[in-house]
């Protein structure tokens, strides 16, 4: 047989290499490919980038002008002719036509040319003149007259359109006359109230006299209404002489202001038993005397000038002893010289004051902020208006000028210090962090401090986060590293399914079926931590006294399986345990126990339920990112602990953990942002409480919640619908910064372990 077998040369290769059949056709195809794939992945990674920052541009665009600094120009100045120095000066809501008060009564201007209009005549003047008016701009009104009589005004504007043009015509309706002051003395000063039990008038008629005037109207049957007057002369404890009164629009509140600085406050909630207080020092410093007294709309907050230029403001709050005193609430931006006159906004808490140089400020009553100064050149105004929509202001001088400014200040409620830091709002006995964005009166005094929505959405973050990372991580380190890849199978994408449960349903149930169901068993679910983990210890220690025989026929990895029976006995007998504890400890009502003991309330719709619906939600996401974190371990690394001699549980938490780490640091971050930004399960299990307590026993607001709730009512373009904005750029801030922190430790975690 003869020998093929074959003799290599030195150098000669063992086999010859077959040739390689290259189509420049494909090759040119897969090239063009992958070109195209690699512009198109780009493309799509450039769109993601640049969606999220049009999201970012879009959300700050309606924020904005939320901070954007108010300003006022002046549109114009006009000479009326008025000859005298008028006592005040109104606008109509369109700033078309301005009424002035003068000794022979109001005239009508039109502010673009300072024309007047045809002269209405105040029936029932006669010879007297007008010496004092009540403040204008809060519906009717009164004029004191030089013989000690009163008239009640009320000014109106008819608006109509035809064509498309807007036609104002003035209207002055004055009531009848009533006397004041039987001595005929001239009134000072007028404070005046339409109440419920009639008008309430209080005339200043003397150094420190004040008369009291109520007229109640009686309707009859059959011929007219007869109108009953009652009068009171008060004599006020006050050093020095009157010089301004404030009465409020329910006419229970009248304040007496003297140019000594001292201030009286008289209860009128009994007008025939007026009831007055000690007098009380309210200007900057003593020796300076007060100049003015008003009220922010609502006549709940009281604004004090004085002739050394300070502006404060104060409010009736009640004290520990049940008795109500004046308290100082802000110290203004002051003016330089006294100041002369007063408006407040009927739109929100501003107001304006100025001075006896024409300085004018427009400050805002909630913060206490100066929004704008206004220096009027040569004037020294007489009278000052607010306009009705807190859009302009009219100055009237000495002179008979009348000057129009233009105020643009769309949202004065929205300052750093009002979002973010303590108000003292009106009502409240001390600075408060405050959501209330809405109230049922026109005079309401909105509060937006995110702080309480902030709060809530770390509260129910961390409450959540709380519920389902230790069960997320236990369960993603026993699936992963101990448990039977068949039932690993089943548990895994059961787990899985879990994530795809909508929110809405999950919170749902949550508030409807879970939260009565948590309350009757508060005492045992709080055993539950410490009585399910001691039954499975002792089910593992009795393991061992098991035969070995029934041991060797349970598959490694299967044991949990007999777990579960433990563990439902474990919660069975903790919640048998919580009612007997409840009985024993806790006087029988824990719900009692906590209010008197630790006082806590108990809401039905808390924080623990919110952890433990919303944990729910979040355990799939932290679950899955984990076990495949911890799966994809290098194998050598496992096999190599395990053949020095470690166990499986050693292997786990000192190879395996460390390793997969990065991976699970990122789960639990990508949990929290889930947490952050979930809205229907904080919304419809925890009661919407815009609430700053860290009790699991009372609910919260979130962000998210707070924006689905109240942005479909919110006028779009007004303060509300930008804060709300504002409040979801905060969201998007926190979760960018939280997933930026959470990316880089992943980076620094996984160089640390990459050499393993």
């Amino acid at each position: 047989m003869a020998n093929d077998t074959k003799v290599f040369e030195p150098g000669e290769p063992l086999s010859t290499a077959r040739p390689v059949a290259v189509s420049w056709k494909a090759a040119g195809h897969r090239l063009v490919v992958d070109r195209l794939a690699r512009r198109l992945v780009t493309l799509g990674g450039v769109a993601i980038i640049g969606s999220i920052f049009a999201i970012l541009f879009v959300i700050a665009s309606e924020v904005y002008p939320l901070f954007k600094k108010p300003t006022a120009s002046l549109v114009q100045t006009v000479s009326t002719g008025f000859a005298a120095a008028p006592l005040g000066v109104g606008v109509d809501e369109y700033r078309e036509i301005a009424y002035l008060v003068g000794p022979s009564g109001i005239r009508f201007h039109r502010v673009t040319d300072g024309s007047p209009f045809p002269e209405m005549a105040l029936l029932g003047l006669g010879t007297a003149r007008v010496v004092s008016t009540s403040p204008l701009g809060r519906g009717p009104f009164a004029l004191g007259l030089s013989d000690g009589r009163v008239i009640p005004v009320e000014v109106k504007f008819n608006v109509a359109f035809q064509e498309g043009r807007r036609t104002i015509t003035p209207d002055l309706a004055a009531g009848d006359p009533f006397m004041a002051d039987p001595a005929g003395r001239p009134i000072q000063r007028l404070a005046y109230a339409v109440t419920k039990a009639g008008p309430l008038t209080a005339a200043v008629v003397g150094p420190k006299d004040i008369v009291l005037v109520t007229v109640k109207e009686t309707k009859a049957l059959i011929g007219p209404a007869t109108k009953e007057e009652a009068r009171e002369t008060l004599a006020v404890p006050v050093e020095g002489e009157i010089s301004a009164v404030a009465l409020d629009g329910r006419g229970e509140d009248l304040f007496v202001g003297a140019s000594s600085g001292q201030v009286v406050r008289v209860d009128l909630r009994d007008p025939a038993a007026p009831k007055v207080d000690e007098p009380v020092l309210l200007t900057s410093r003593t020796g300076v005397g007060l100049t003015v007294l008003g009220f922010l709309i609502g006549d709940r907050t009281l604004v004090v000038g004085d002739a050394a230029g300070a502006v404060r403001s104060f409010q009736l709050l009640q004290s520990d002893g049940g008795q109500r005193r004046l308290t100082k609430i802000y110290d203004f931006a002051p003016h330089v010289a006294p100041v002369v006159a007063f408006a407040p906004s009927r739109r929100d808490k501003g107001f304006v004051t100025a001075d006896a140089t024409g300085a004018t400020h427009l400050q805002y009553g909630t913060t206490g902020e100066l929004l704008i100064a206004i220096q009027a050149e040569g004037q020294k105004p007489a009278a000052l208006s607010f306009a009705p929509k807190a859009d302009g202001l009219l100055l009237a001088d000495g002179g008979g000028g009348l000057s129009h400014w233009l105020v643009n200040n769309p949202h004065p409620e929205a300052t750093l210090k009002s979002l973010f830091g303590r108000i003292w709002y009106e009502g409240y006995n001390a600075p408060e962090y405050v959501w209330q964005s809405t109230g049922g009166t026109d005079d309401f005094e909105a509060k937006f401090s995110l702080a309480p929505l902030i709060y809530g959405t770390l509260k129910g973050t961390l409450y959540a986060l709380f519920f389902a990372v230790p069960i997320a991580l236990c369960g993603a380190l026993y699936a992963s590293q101990f448990m039977h890849p068949t039932l690993k199978g089943v548990l895994k994408p059961t787990v899985e399914i879990m994530a795809a449960l909508p929110s809405v349903v999950l919170g749902f149930l949550a508030g409807l079926w879970l939260a009565p169901q948590v309350e009757k068993v508060v005492p045992g679910l709080f055993l539950t931590p410490f009585v399910i983990p001691l039954m499975i210890l002792l089910a593992v220690f009795g393991w061992r006294f098991v035969p070995a025989a029934f041991r060797r026929r349970v598959r490694p990895g299967t044991e949990v399986a007999l777990l579960v029976p433990i563990a439902l006995l474990g919660g069975w007998l903790s919640f048998l345990l919580g009612g007997v504890v409840e009985r024993l400890f806790l006087s029988g009502d824990y719900r009692g126990w906590l209010l008197s003991m630790l006082g806590l309330t108990y809401d039905q719709r808390n924080s623990l339920v919110v952890g433990i619906a919303m944990g729910f939600a979040v355990i799939p996401i932290i679950f899955t990112i984990a076990e495949d974190s911890l799966s994809n371990v290098p194998q050598h690394l496992v096999a190599g602990s395990l053949a020095l001699g470690a166990t499986r549980w050693q292997t786990a938490l000192r190879v395996v953990f460390p390793t997969a780490s990065p991976g699970i640091f990122s789960a639990i971050m990508i949990g929290f942002g889930r947490a952050v930004g979930e809205t229907m399960i904080v919304l419809m299990a925890t009661g919407n409480t815009p609430v700053m307590d860290w009790s699991i026993f009372n609910g919260f607001r979130a962000l998210s919640a707070n924006i689905a709730v109240e942005l479909p009512e919110a006028p779009v373009g007004g303060t509300l619908f930008r804060v709300l904005f504002l409040a979801a750029l905060l969201l998007f801030v926190m979760t960018f910064i939280v997933n930026t922190a959470a990316e880089m430790v992943r980076l620094r975690l996984r160089r640390k372990y990459r050499y393993l």
